[in-house]
């Protein structure tokens, strides 16, 4: 037979071979459900803290990163939008209960909190992509990729005017 053997997976799917009870595979969709939910949520907040980043970077060079990323963040929350819908077969609704926006003191400390952020992001983007239906995981792969992208460029950020 041509091709790899990866564990406990199949060639074509990657999926365990163990099929998942019904139960957990419900209690799995609905945490990754409220995951997403919960990073399209944070909208308003992000667009806030970015325009703040954005206005306080030091030089032209910054403010074109921090503006990528951003652009990168409408482009991940645009993706869980349309996941969840294709997951549901419904437009997410939004609680109304946003965090509250608190400017940075400061540029670096704005920018101490967006690498922070960052790695959250990854860590709860890990458990969607754990829980997931196999379709939807190169997307998630990608808005995850992205995230270590944009941790590595807050760590550069911060280097450089620390």
């Amino acid at each position: 037979m041509n091709g790899y053997w990866y564990g406990p997976y199949s060639y074509a799917s990657y999926e365990p071979h163990v099929p998942v009870p019904q139960e957990q595979y419900e209690e799995r969709m609905q945490t990754v459900l409220r995951l997403i939910q919960e990073a399209i949520e944070n909208e308003r907040h992000d667009e806030l803290f970015y325009e703040c980043l954005i206005s306080a970077a030091p030089t032209e060079q910054e403010k074109q990163v921090i503006t990528s990323i951003w652009d990168d963040e409408c482009k991940h929350r645009s993706l869980f939008r349309q996941i969840y819908t294709q997951l549901t077969s419904k437009r997410v609704s939004i609680s109304g209960q946003e965090e509250p926006f608190h400017k940075p003191a400061s540029y670096l400390e704005g920018i101490e909190n967006a690498l922070m952020d960052e790695l959250k992001a990854f860590e709860k983007y890990r458990v969607i992509y754990k829980y997931i239906p196999v379709q939807f995981r190169d997307t998630i792969f990608e808005i995850m990729t992205d995230e270590m992208k944009h941790a590595s460029y807050y760590n550069w950020l911060y280097s450089k005017n620390k």
